[in-house]
């Protein structure tokens, strides 16, 4: 089919005008999905209200119409789900496409970059402003070669005809330790090979310009891109999106969104870890009175990447059957189900848990829990804690007369791989990065004047763009303004 049929195809699927720039973006896909060069990528980039999720979402009813396979990808649970709303067919997060794991071999278990049996297929790559790369952001070294941006090119490019669609923020928070997205930069894609185009959407479409929460997004990102040192000015409204909340109307608040949305549509965003854990705290005894440390119905974290409760499900599988996730990673969120046999053991608070993923079609999942990291302010073990546990744990098989058999043992035991949790009412941005809640608070804490800089200025953009009905800015003070 010819370019211009394409571009003529997505207009009337999109459903409203272009603006000038989303014209410019359809007229690049229509070339992108009919290119003959074999080794091309593109990149579309959008600030919050632009339309680049309805865009995209129009381009997949595209292809499904002409036939031709379409991969969604994105690099959380969360963030995946959020994108199979939006596209109306499943997401899945990039490690559970590319990789695959290896038989048990009596070690670490290692995820192999799998084989791309797929031709001509387009693979969307959603929350792009997520994916590191190099080692920086390698997410484990037990997966393929450590560099996540590397595998995903390296496998997508392997099938016939196959092409990768980059869609991100560039104004959201870059990955951890990195000062860009780099899967959203031309150049980077460029250095695989690749015949890159990029577009990126500016205008924020009419029917979003009455949104206050998108007023804002747009004056902090129009600041970002600017690099100016004077803050926006933030509008709030006590009636409107967006809302400056008073500290002594904040428990009230939570409960009646609780009530109306669960636990798992309304989130609190912070600054800091320690923040978190007062809020997470409170939460727990002002709101849900619940003493116990842990208990039925509450909602949880992962705070590190853990393969090993996952790899013991897989091993009890029928032939043909698979796991909705090949490990759980660090941020994925679930509800207690069922806790039981909470005990000490090596210093440290352990229980036997069954845990709902709500962002994995609510799989249960039963895995012994690390409790000693619900409280802590650190983002999980410290490197002390963490070896402290290893030398206690290999003491029981020191009656073992080969290292090896050690430490193959170590590798194998519950304690040593027991899931390390956090409350999850309250997170970092980095954590909610990817998600979409209908209510979102927002409390940065105290900031001296000098700390309103552009990554401030990015992690409140990022945290403007997590909800999808309002915004509370908690104890909110308008700095200084034009």
């Amino acid at each position: 089919m010819l370019c211009d049929e394409i571009y003529h195809l997505i207009a009337r699927e999109f459903g409203y005008p272009f603006t000038p720039s989303q014209a410019q973006a359809a007229t690049l896909l229509s070339r992108f999905v009919t290119t003959p060069f074999a080794h091309a990528a593109c990149i579309l980039r959008g600030y919050a209200g632009t339309g680049k999720t309805t865009l995209v979402a129009a381009l997949v009813r595209v292809m499904r119409l002409l036939e031709r396979p379409v991969v969604l990808l994105a690099p959380t649970g969360r963030a995946a789900k959020v994108l199979a709303h939006h596209a109306g067919q499943p997401a899945y997060t990039i490690h559970r496409v590319i990789y695959r794991q290896q038989t048990f071999t009596g070690e670490d278990t290692r995820f192999q970059l799998g084989f791309n049996k797929l031709r001509h297929a387009l693979f969307i790559i959603d929350e792009a402003s997520m994916i590191a790369s190099g080692t920086a952001g390698s997410i484990d070294s037990l997966f393929g070669t450590g560099e996540v941006l590397d595998d995903l090119m390296r496998f997508v490019y392997s099938g016939e005809g196959c092409r990768a669609l980059f869609v991100g923020d560039t104004a959201q928070l870059p990955p951890v330790g990195e000062a860009a997205s780099a899967a959203l930069q031309v150049d980077v894609l460029q250095r695989y090979g690749m015949r890159t185009g990029m577009v990126e959407l500016t205008e924020v479409v009419r029917q979003c310009r009455g949104s206050d929460v998108l007023a804002g997004a747009t004056a902090l990102r129009d600041a970002i891109r600017l690099g100016t040192d004077v803050f926006p000015h933030i509008g709030t409204d006590a009636h409107g999106e967006v809302r400056a909340l008073p500290g002594n109307e904040l428990i009230e608040q939570l409960v009646s969104d609780y009530r109306e949305y669960g636990t798992g549509g309304v989130i609190v965003v912070t600054r800091s870890n320690k923040l978190a854990n007062l809020y997470n705290n409170g939460v727990r005894s002002r709101i849900f009175d619940r003493e116990d440390l842990l208990t039925r119905g509450d909602l949880v974290m992962a705070v590190k990447n853990n393969y090993y409760w996952t790899e013991q499900l897989a091993r009890a599988l029928e032939p043909g059957e698979q796991l909705p996730f090949s490990f759980i990673a660090n941020g994925d969120t679930a509800e207690v189900v069922r806790l039981r046999h909470v005990h000490e053991q090596y210093g440290f608070l352990f229980a036997d848990a069954t845990l709902r993923f709500p962002d994995y079609a609510d799989y249960e999942l039963t895995c012994r829990v690390l409790l000693s990291t619900l409280q802590s302010e650190s983002p999980s073990l410290t490197r002390d804690e963490q070896q402290r546990l290893y030398e206690s744990v290999l003491l029981d098989y020191m009656h073992l007369p080969r290292k090896a058999d050690r430490m193959k043992a170590l590798r194998q035991d519950a304690y040593y791989n027991a899931l390390q949790i956090k409350y999850a009412y309250a997170v970092t941005c980095h954590k909610a990065q990817g998600g979409q809640w209908p209510r979102v608070y927002v409390d940065q804490g105290y900031l001296p004047d000098e700390a309103y800089d552009t990554s401030y200025l990015r992690w409140l953009y990022t945290a403007f763009t997590r909800t999808t009905d309002r915004l509370y800015l908690v104890n909110w003070r308008q700095p200084r303004t034009e």
